[in-house]
């Protein structure tokens, strides 16, 4: 049931318009109408033992449904309890209702749209920096293709198993621009089929996507289990770029962080595991992975106006992702921060990472 008021919670501040209904039938009149629907051929299919095995826990599930009512009603969303003996009453009530809440919402129009004020957020014990994570890791190419051999090897051993058909991988890559989140990934495709991954590439959302809620394109894309879902950046986009560049209000992005934990709660809850890198480069080597991509033919595509002026922003990004680390990284999606200076360093602690949290679950 808190999960129930904290998702209506977010659908409310996405702009949503939540009404609920609650159709009432006392005992005696709900026995009447079984009886009723039994008797006539034409409803007889309508009532089966089911229906009647439900019946004689009523007295059970109007407890049940009290506490539930009460629990999940709250100002914004409250329950509408609707006395369902008589259908033209049943009806007019639900229709009168929702046309009051549709004018209601239109009226207020200009109204809603006044940026609310920022929630208050509990403070940090010590928030993650990323200028204190040691760059000097390093890694030969002959260690490096030894050990990712013997990576791949095991995740496509693991994948393999009949108790990996019991949950689903879901990998989110971030990062610093040019810092290898498409190099990781190749790495980690190299070792499965390709029949059991999709890789989600995110960018700006469509006209689609920005009619919804904004965690309704990654719900979309959730891998069944056995599967592999990877995302090439993902929901963290509203606490990242969409705080930094302003493309939300101050009040959307600090909600986000209680969102998002909820949102990978459930998935994990339901046979999900989540593994989230953060790639991390120094400045000055992203400086070098630029000014190589401005000078190779097939690789000037990757660089672009949009990189150099994200640069600009080292410093609000860098405190971005400190807060983002530190107000998501949880015990059952914690995040895993990959100094990626060297890129056979990088590539194999992902690797590893990945095999390790696969492993842990089956």
């Amino acid at each position: 049931m808190e999960g129930v008021i904290r998702f209506e919670k977010m659908l409310l501040d996405e702009g949503a318009l939540i009404l609920k209904f609650w159709l009432h039938l006392a005992k005696d009149t709900q026995k009447k109408r079984l009886e009723k629907l039994e008797k006539n051929p034409e409803t007889r299919w309508r009532v089966t033992e089911i229906e009647w095995a439900h019946f004689k826990r009523y007295d059970k599930f109007r407890k049940i449904s009290e506490r539930a009512l009460l629990r999940t009603s709250t100002d914004e969303a409250p329950w509408i309890i609707v006395e369902g003996t008589d259908p033209h009453y049943r009806y007019l009530t639900i229709g009168k209702t929702i046309l009051d809440a549709l004018r209601k919402r239109l009226d207020e129009g200009a109204q809603r749209a006044v940026p609310k004020p920022a929630p208050a957020l509990p403070p940090v014990d010590e928030k993650f920096q990323l200028k204190y994570l040691d760059f000097s890791q390093n890694m030969m190419k002959g260690e490096y293709d030894n050990k990712l051999e013997k990576c791949q090897r095991k995740l496509n051993l693991l994948v393999r198993s009949p108790k990996f058909k019991k949950i689903s991988a879901i990998l989110v890559f971030e990062g610093s621009d040019a810092a290898g989140k498409g190099g990781g990934v190749r790495r980690v495709t190299g070792a499965l089929d390709p029949r059991s991954y999709r890789i989600i590439p995110i960018a700006a959302p469509t006209e689609e996507e920005r009619s919804h809620p904004y965690l309704w394109r990654f719900w979309r894309h959730i891998p069944r289990n056995g599967n592999f879902t990877i995302f090439d950046r993902s929901w963290y986009g509203r606490v990242l770029v969409e705080r930094v560049e302003g493309f939300c209000s101050e009040a959307d992005w600090v909600r986000a962080y209680g969102e998002i934990n909820d949102f990978e709660e459930q998935l994990a809850q339901k046979g999900g595991v989540i593994i989230k890198f953060w790639l991390s480069i120094t400045k000055a080597e992203q400086l070098k992975r630029f000014k190589e991509r401005e000078v190779t033919g097939f690789k000037r595509f990757k660089i672009t106006e949009e990189d150099w002026r994200n640069r600009r922003k080292w410093n609000k990004y860098e405190l971005a992702v400190g807060e983002m680390i530190d107000r998501t990284s949880t015990d059952i999606a914690p995040w895993t921060v990959v100094e990626a200076n060297n890129k056979y360093y990088a590539r194999v602690k992902i690797l590893r990472e990945i095999c390790a949290r696969i492993e842990a679950a089956i």
